[in-house]
């Protein structure tokens, strides 16, 4: 998720595990080790961008990463707060919730988190919200706000961190059903439609929950498209785009080009854009697609230019929006 969701559920745990006890000190401790993780951000300053994508959500967010540093961070907690009167076994479990459900809430979104690494490579993505949705956000951060402003000594403040964290979890569930109706209602229309795929996934169009972005193919190729919860219609409408692996196959970025395919999952297409090679990512949907079907994506990848690819991950996601496509994504969204 965004660092700004992060800071907030991380504050309003921290406020329920000791509000009390460190009085608003907790919502900092929160905030703080829940976005721990992310740390691994700085790989970007020394590591090549196809070698820092592999490092984000990757050793940080494993399950070994938090069971090696929840005892140093109890220990460094126990120190920091003698006058707490709390355990060094509660430190260790608030230090475990957090990281856990940092870890968890990353792998709601479609860029994957390593869970198991060093051991195993996998990345764990449920594709089940967008990695910045206000309509989950909006919640812990109400919550949050009203935690900072009110005295430590106001009673009800339960009520706040209970509300932010309840109704977000509400969401999720929320979500939840979005995403089993439309695997299941897209699924059987691209059975009916007679279109083949070997790998098939939908996620969230940006910044909310009701309109979705579908791909499915082979090693040949990939349908994409777009489709609403409100969507009436019994068809798809998918446009198809080759993969064309064979023109990775004379580059001489061949390590970069490694990495690539890796952190896509396979779910990729490569073309020809005036002097260079371009990979796309199709996991990040395309640019304002549910507008033009035909939209490149919005993680694309010059191979040729390595050292203009830097934002890669970022470059593409609002590329494009203006008031005219922020219009017709509410559009889509109805079932226009």
């Amino acid at each position: 998720m965004d660092t700004l969701t992060h800071l907030t559920i991380g504050a309003c745990v921290g406020e329920a595990f000791a509000g009390r006890r460190l009085g608003k000190r907790a919502m900092l401790w929160g905030a703080t080790i829940h976005s721990l993780p992310d740390i691994d951000f700085l790989n970007a300053f020394w590591f090549s961008t196809p070698r820092a994508l592999l490092a984000h959500r990757g050793f940080t967010h494993s399950f070994l990463f938090c069971a090696m540093i929840c005892p140093l961070l109890t220990i460094a907690a126990n120190r920091l707060t003698p006058s707490s009167n709390i355990s060094r076994q509660q430190w260790c479990v608030f230090f475990v919730s957090l990281l856990l459900l940092h870890d968890g809430l990353d792998a709601l979104n479609n860029y994957g988190v390593g869970w198991f690494e060093p051991f195993n490579e996998a990345r764990i993505a449920f594709n089940l919200i967008y990695v910045a949705d206000p309509f989950f956000t909006i919640w812990p951060l109400v919550a949050c706000l009203a935690l900072l402003y009110l005295k430590q000594d106001y009673k009800r403040r339960k009520i706040w961190y209970t509300a932010g964290l309840g109704i977000s979890c509400f969401y999720l569930l929320y979500c939840y059903k979005h995403k089993l109706v439309m695997d299941l209602s897209v699924k059987a229309l691209l059975k009916e439609q007679n279109i083949r795929y070997t790998r098939y996934f939908t996620t969230p169009a940006p910044l909310q929950n009701w309109l979705w972005y579908i791909t499915a193919g082979t090693d040949s190729g990939y349908y994409t498209g777009y489709r609403s919860v409100f969507d009436r219609k019994q068809h798809l409408a998918l446009t198809y785009f080759p993969r064309n692996t064979h023109l990775l196959n004379s580059s001489k970025y061949q390590k970069d080009i490694g990495r690539l395919l890796q952190f896509s999952q396979q779910f990729y297409t490569v073309e020809l854009r005036k002097d260079t090679t371009v990979f796309n990512d199709l996991r990040f949907g395309q640019i304002i697609g549910w507008q033009n079907p035909n939209a490149g994506f919005a993680f694309h990848y010059f191979i040729q230019y390595p050292e203009q690819n830097k934002l890669v991950v970022q470059r593409g996601r609002f590329a494009d929006w203006n008031w005219q496509a922020t219009k017709s994504l509410y559009r889509r969204i109805k079932g226009d």
